[in-house]
C-alpha cells in the first residue's frame, strides 16, 4: 500500500496528541504552580520510500515549560510560593520524595503539614508537625516558627523547615500525579539558596492566548493530514479503476 497513507496517518495521530496536551494546559490555567507541557515532533525518513520527501511524524520528546508563574498574594498562613527557581519536597503516594511548586498547604487533624490532596510536606527530618494553639510564620528560608497564641507570646520555636531543592530541570520527570521527581528516583539535596514567600501562591505559567493559537494551528494541521488521506484514497480508487479496465 502507498506509504503516503502511513505518513499522513502518523501526522494526524501526533497532531491529536499535541491537541490533547494543549487542552490539558488550558484546563490547568488556574492550577496553582502548574507547569505547561510541551510536545515536540520530528520527521523520520521512511525507509525504502520511492520519494525522499516522504517521512513519518513521531514524538521527539515530551518536555515541560519551567518558566515561573505570577505570584499572587493570599495572606493565608500556610500558603507558600517559591521565589525564582526551586521546588518544595512532598511525600508521594509510594512514600518516596517528590517535588511541587504548589504551596497551598494545610494542616491535617493530627497537625501534620500537607498538600491539599493529603500528601505530607517534607522537612529536614521528614514530615512537619505543627503544635496546636500556635501562630505560625514561614520564613524566606523555609523555616517554620511557632508562636504560642496563649501564655508566653514571646517564645518562638522553630518546629521545622521546608525541604527546598533545585535539581537540574533536565533531570526532572513529571509523574501521573502531577508531581516531579528525579529521573533516577533518588532524592535531591536541599539547596539553601532557594527562597520562599509566605502568604503567596504561584499561579500557572500557561499562556492562554498562546495555547489557543496552538489549538487553532493544530486543528488546521489535522485537517491537512485528513485531506492527504482523502487524496491517497482517491488515487487508490483511480489506480484500481485503471487496472480493472486494462
Amino acid at each position: 500500500m502507498d506509504k503516503l497513507i502511513y505518513t499522513a496517518m502518523t501526522g494526524a495521530k501526533s497532531t491529536l496528541g499535541q491537541q490533547a496536551a494543549a487542552s490539558h494546559n488550558l484546563a490547568n490555567v488556574t492550577s496553582t504552580g502548574f507547569r505547561a507541557e510541551l510536545h515536540k515532533l520530528r520527521a523520520v525518513e521512511v525507509q525504502n520510500a520511492p520519494l525522499p520527501s516522504r517521512a513519518f511524524v513521531v514524538d521527539a520528546s515530551i518536555g515541560t515549560d519551567y518558566t515561573a508563574g505570577p505570584l499572587q498574594f493570599t495572606g493565608r498562613t500556610f500558603d507558600v510560593a517559591v521565589e525564582g527557581k526551586g521546588w518544595m519536597a512532598v511525600q508521594g503516594a509510594d512514600g518516596g520524595e517528590a517535588y511541587t511548586r504548589d504551596g497551598s498547604f494545610a494542616l491535617s487533624p493530627e497537625g501534620v503539614l500537607q498538600t491539599r490532596d493529603g500528601r505530607p510536606v517534607i522537612g529536614d527530618g521528614g514530615p512537619i508537625t505543627i503544635p496546636p494553639d500556635n501562630d505560625v510564620v514561614i520564613g524566606k528560608d523555609g523555616s517554620i516558627s511557632a508562636i504560642p497564641s496563649t501564655g508566653d507570646k514571646n517564645a518562638v520555636n522553630v518546629v521545622g523547615r521546608l525541604k527546598l531543592v533545585n535539581p537540574p530541570e533536565a533531570g526532572l520527570v513529571r509523574g501521573d500525579d502531577g508531581l516531579f521527581r528525579l529521573a533516577g528516583g533518588a532524592p535531591a539535596p536541599a539547596d539553601e539558596a532557594v527562597q520562599v514567600a509566605g502568604g503567596y501562591l504561584e499561579g500557572s505559567n500557561v499562556n492562554v492566548v498562546e495555547q489557543m493559537v496552538t489549538m487553532i494551528s493544530l486543528a488546521r494541521q489535522f485537517e491537512m493530514h485528513t485531506q492527504v488521506l482523502r487524496k491517497a484514497e482517491a488515487n487508490d480508487q483511480a489506480a484500481t479503476k485503471l487496472l480493472s479496465t486494462g
